[in-house]
């Protein structure tokens, strides 16, 4: 993969009452994209004419600078090799800047949010994910106010002049929400994202209000540092009527696999057929991580609470309690990449490493 960039300096026309710099990386998505003027078509514009789409930006008080990805991504082909250049780009550039914002597109915002908060250790800065519904170009856009909001709050400090925010978020319709905790819900209105089973971080009105019991901060104090690999083998099976037997079959006996995400009903339930318990005991024994989550959107796993899910405990499926899909997903990567021993592994999908569910 290329691993270039470009680089565009901000320089506030205001003076300067702050020594805050920050870092926005420019990813591709909605937020960077220009009509094309015959067809109508969303093509990606260079971001080195930010200033003449968002003239607010002259105003903050705080040096930006931008980096643009060389090529840009569309948000539909984001793979684990992208996470991996984001998350070495800020470990690269963690002591020259305060915060970063990254655009990017929606469609797998969610992803990157959750990704790069098991990737990353010793955060200590604000990381914030942001973009739009509609082009930063178009007279109706909320790509300016998503923008400018994550840039104020990326800049926010506490009384003893620390970074307010510590962690991966999403910024997004005024309301900041912790990354891995957050799900895109919405493709035609500017409420893009909601984080079902976390309350908002921050919410801006005509002041910004921050609700610091909510914050995590990470309690690995040493120097940041990113994952250099992760392992993708990992996939999400969810559960429906009339489950195909022998695709499943096919899916949970691939010798590679190494975790599995199981999109469960409701608390955590499963169809009771003998052939699917037997193939999910199988697939446990062969040491592949089974991880049960709700396709609900809201709420929690409960194995055992039903009889229908019982079984689940006995064979060693693990509960994912709380955590969304994109969370299971990315944590199981990360995990199985940084532990080649799978009982460490299980210990420690049921803990929260970086707030993304509930103990």
């Amino acid at each position: 993969m290329r691993n270039y960039y470009k680089t565009v300096n901000i320089n506030s026309t205001g003076p300067k009452t702050s020594d805050t710099s920050i870092l926005i990386i420019y990813t591709g998505g909605t937020i960077g994209m220009d009509r094309h003027p015959e067809n109508g078509s969303l093509t990606p514009f260079d971001f080195e004419k930010i200033i003449d789409a968002v003239p607010e930006l002259k105003g903050f008080d705080f040096e930006l600078t931008v980096f643009s990805l060389d090529p840009l991504i569309d948000s539909s082909d984001i793979t684990p090799d992208h996470w991996l250049q984001l998350g070495n780009l800020i470990e690269d550039f963690y002591e020259d800047f305060d915060g970063f914002v990254i655009l990017h597109g929606t469609d797998t915002m969610a992803f990157t949010a959750s990704a790069l908060s098991f990737m990353l250790d010793g955060v200590h800065k604000p990381i914030i994910l942001t973009g739009s519904q509609l082009p930063i170009g178009e007279k109706r856009t909320d790509a300016r106010e998503n923008l400018m909001s994550a840039l104020e709050m990326c800049s926010a400090r506490d009384a003893n002049g620390e970074m307010l925010i510590q962690e991966v978020c999403i910024c997004f319709n005024s309301k900041l929400l912790r990354g891995n905790r957050a799900k895109k819900a919405q493709n035609f209105n500017f409420t893009a994202f909601r984080s079902y089973n976390y309350p908002s971080l921050a919410e801006a009105g005509i002041f910004i209000e921050y609700k610091k019991e909510m914050f995590w901060k990470d309690p690995i104090n040493d120097p940041v540092r990113s994952m250099k690999k992760i392992d993708a083998n990992v996939i999400v099976l969810k559960i429906f009527p009339g489950m195909p037997k022998d695709f499943i079959i096919q899916m949970l006996k691939n010798r590679k696999l190494q975790g599995v995400v199981l999109e469960t009903y409701g608390s955590g339930n499963i169809p009771t057929s003998d052939w699917f318990i037997e193939l999910l005991e199988d697939t446990v024994k062969r040491g592949v991580v089974v991880v049960n989550i709700s396709q609900c959107t809201g709420g929690m796993v409960m194995q055992g609470h039903y009889a229908t899910s019982t079984k689940l405990n006995e064979i060693g499926v693990l509960s994912g309690k709380d955590m969304t899909t994109e969370a299971s997903v990315t944590k199981l990567m990360c995990l199985l990449t940084k532990y080649k021993d799978v009982e460490r592994v299980k210990e420690l999908v049921g803990i929260p490493l970086k707030g993304e569910l509930t103990q």
